[in-house]
């Protein structure tokens, strides 16, 4: 699929088919995200794989109820380590450049993602405490996503986005 094909026709999804997602096409969605850029190179991201029944449910109650996580068959959380970016810009670093850093790996992810023919939906709404506890993560890593990823058993209509001319500033707002 052409990038920007994948691109246009990403979409979230909440329902999938019951079919696993292979270890081989969830292994090229973390060599993407791996090759997302990040700040100083300093690649401030660790991933958790749950493919677990019981850990997937327990998810589910610290995202506010979003059941569809439970649903599908992998759910990979995205995490900032913190101490990995501190480590060469301090304070910037643990408190915007390892979130930027997974927010482009994650957006990798999902392009490649929809470019295998799957689905997955970015969460960002969950208590993080209660993720952290879940996951056993260390202090120095934040998770900052849950992708639960499989094959869409529905494909979306695209949602409204505003015209590049409505967002768009030259050289001052």
């Amino acid at each position: 699929m052409d990038l920007f094909e994948a691109i246009k026709s990403r979409r979230s999804i909440r329902k999938y088919t019951e079919e696993e997602v292979s270890e081989e096409d969830l292994e090229k969605i973390l060599e993407a995200a791996i090759c997302a850029p990040s700040a100083g190179n300093r690649q401030a991201w660790d991933f958790v794989v749950v493919r677990n029944d019981s850990v997937k449910k327990e998810l589910v109650g610290a995202a506010k109820g979003q059941k569809f996580i439970a649903e599908a068959p992998v759910v990979v959380v995205v995490c900032a380590n913190m101490e990995r970016s501190a480590a060469r810009y301090r304070a910037r670093g643990s408190g915007l450049y390892c979130i930027q850093d997974t927010a482009a790996a994650i957006q990798n992810m999902l392009l490649a993602i929809t470019a295998l023919g799957l689905g997955a939906c970015w969460i960002g709404a969950f208590h993080e405490e209660v993720a952290t506890k879940i996951l056993e993560l260390p202090t120095i890593v934040r998770p900052v996503a849950m992708l639960p990823i499989g094959h869409p058993a529905e494909i979306p209509q695209p949602t409204p986005r505003f015209r590049l001319s409505e967002v768009l500033h030259h050289e001052k707002w």
